[in-house]
């Protein structure tokens, strides 16, 4: 994707760092946040979904409780969180109504993308409240995250939701004006770099750390999250949030900001990328039907081309479809359990509440989650 593609852009993820959003600790920069959102309701009249990574809820929460640095201790951070995501949340519901829009908050932790059932679930509520027009504002769930299972920063959990949701683009507004060749604030002759390939090695050596010390990333983790979001075929501009219609300029594209490149057309990147990731956990073998759909239009398997089920496997696990005679044509996360799985093989949609108890996915496997072989 060239910049002048990126107006051609159906999903954005827009990451807002820390210092931008409470005007470097001060507390929470109003008229900025009614910039921000007004650029992103502007892309939703555009019809271009939008989905939210907020940093800030410790920032401001040190704001209102008058803490002049940040905490070191797990549970005084999660302290800070809990205060201060109340006021970011109020903040962009605020704004978001001013326009007509509904916001949804949804807290993540790394967990919650780990696991593949939790993955899918996550997955489905936020494609379903993008189908309803809804803004989802996303950030770290903050208040329960330890150690273990934080993202570490938000531009890895904005990389992480691009590829969750499978967006075109992921836009890293920050405080700085974007990746130099060197330290701009030692080296008074670092240039900004406007264009550069996610596998660039001179990358690694050019990020440095977080400058304001109020959020947790700095340069390299917006270089990570950039590689991160690559490999779902997202591109990454890491632009000052301070710039005048910042996010506008940037989905025109214009030349702003670090423009880091995917290195595959995202269909390839997000297929290598689950056909990588997992082990095959069962087998499900189809007519001939269903094979020659797959193979032919590109959609769902449904369940009612499934003639039988093998293996034990939960929901959001990595299955083998095969044919009649064995051979493998597909691999997919399955949205049922292997119990489940049995109990609808061969059955229409409109037979799944009758038959599980509730209805679910009309899917078996969904043609963003199957691979062929």
């Amino acid at each position: 994707m060239s910049r002048t593609e990126f107006c051609k852009a159906k999903r954005v993820v827009v990451k807002i760092g820390s210092s931008l959003l409470t005007d470097g600790g001060r507390g929470l920069n109003k008229a900025a946040i009614a910039d921000w959102v007004a650029q992103m309701a502007g892309l939703r009249r555009e019809n271009v979904d939008v989905v939210l990574v907020s940093s800030g809820s410790v920032a401001e929460g040190m704001s209102r409780l008058k803490l002049k640095a940040r905490p070191k201790v797990l549970h005084e951070l999660q302290a800070a969180a809990s205060v201060g995501q109340m006021g970011l949340v109020r903040r962009f519901e605020d704004e978001f109504q001013l326009h007509g829009l509904l916001a949804a908050q949804v807290l993540l932790t790394h967990d919650d993308l780990s696991d593949r059932q939790r993955y899918l679930n996550a997955r489905s509520t936020l494609l379903t409240l993008l189908d309803f027009g809804v803004v989802p504002v996303i950030n770290e769930n903050d208040a329960v995250a330890t150690e273990e299972i934080r993202f570490g920063d938000n531009d890895t959990l904005g990389a992480l939701v691009a590829n969750l949701v499978q967006a075109d683009l992921l836009i890293i507004l920050t405080d700085q004006l974007g990746l130099f060749d060197a330290n701009p604030t030692l080296n008074p002759d670092a240039k900004l770099i406007s264009r550069v390939s996610v596998a660039e090695p001179l990358l690694d050596q050019v990020a440095g750390d977080s400058i304001s010390g109020l959020g947790r990333g700095g340069m390299f983790t917006k270089v990570r999250a950039a590689r991160l979001a690559a490999r779902s075929g997202a591109a990454t501009v890491i632009v000052s949030g301070k710039a005048e219609k910042a996010i506008d300029r940037v989905f025109s594209g214009e030349d702003l900001g670090t423009y880091l490149v995917p290195t595959l057309e995202p269909l390839v990147a997000r297929k290598q990328w689950l056909a990588g990731q997992l082990q095959v956990k069962g087998n499900l073998t189809l007519d001939d039907g269903a094979v020659k759909i797959l193979r032919d239009a590109g959609k769902s398997l449904l369940a009612v081309g499934v003639k039988a089920v093998q293996g034990s496997f939960k929901r959001g696990d990595l299955v083998s479809c095969r044919d009649l005679q064995g051979r493998e044509i597909a691999r997919g996360l399955i949205n049922y359990s292997a119990d489940e799985a049995f109990k609808i093989a061969g059955k229409p949609s409109n037979e799944f509440e009758t038959l599980l108890g509730y209805a679910d996915d009309a899917e078996l496997i969904h043609r963003d989650n199957l691979v062929l072989i």
